[in-house]
């Protein structure tokens, strides 16, 4: 479980930011307060998200740019409290919570802008 109430993102000389990626675990996350780092529009205070196991997931465009571009140095997180759970296990959906007129129809959308950067040859 990862909770931010404070804390230091530190990594220098060491490019560590970027978030997107595809694993082997499922993810459930939540924002209690505050702004959470990996998606910084459109992820609101009582908002959780469900990642299954080798599902590609990750920050949208617009955040993996502004890591990507950032001064790699030690950073204070502050005034913000995250949590994700991982499990090996694949998550499933209730119907009741896919039902729920506050499900984001259109989450997949944040991807959109991403761009390819990846060179498998290299």
């Amino acid at each position: 479980m990862i909770s931010r109430p404070k804390c230091w993102s530190v990594a220098e000389t060491t490019f560590c930011p970027t978030w997107y990626r595809m694993s082997i675990m499922s993810e459930f996350i939540g924002l209690i307060y505050g702004v959470y780092d990996a998606k910084l529009e459109g992820f609101v205070p009582g908002g959780m998200s469900l990642h299954n196991c080798m599902l590609p997931h990750g920050p949208d465009n617009d955040t993996y740019e502004g890591a990507s571009n950032a001064d790699v140095k030690p950073h204070k997180l502050e005034n913000t409290f995250a949590f994700m759970f991982d499990t090996r296990f694949p998550q499933h959906l209730t119907s009741y919570a896919a039902d729920l007129e506050t499900l984001q129809s259109d989450y997949s959308g944040c991807w959109q802008g991403l761009v390819r950067k990846f060179d498998g040859n290299q």
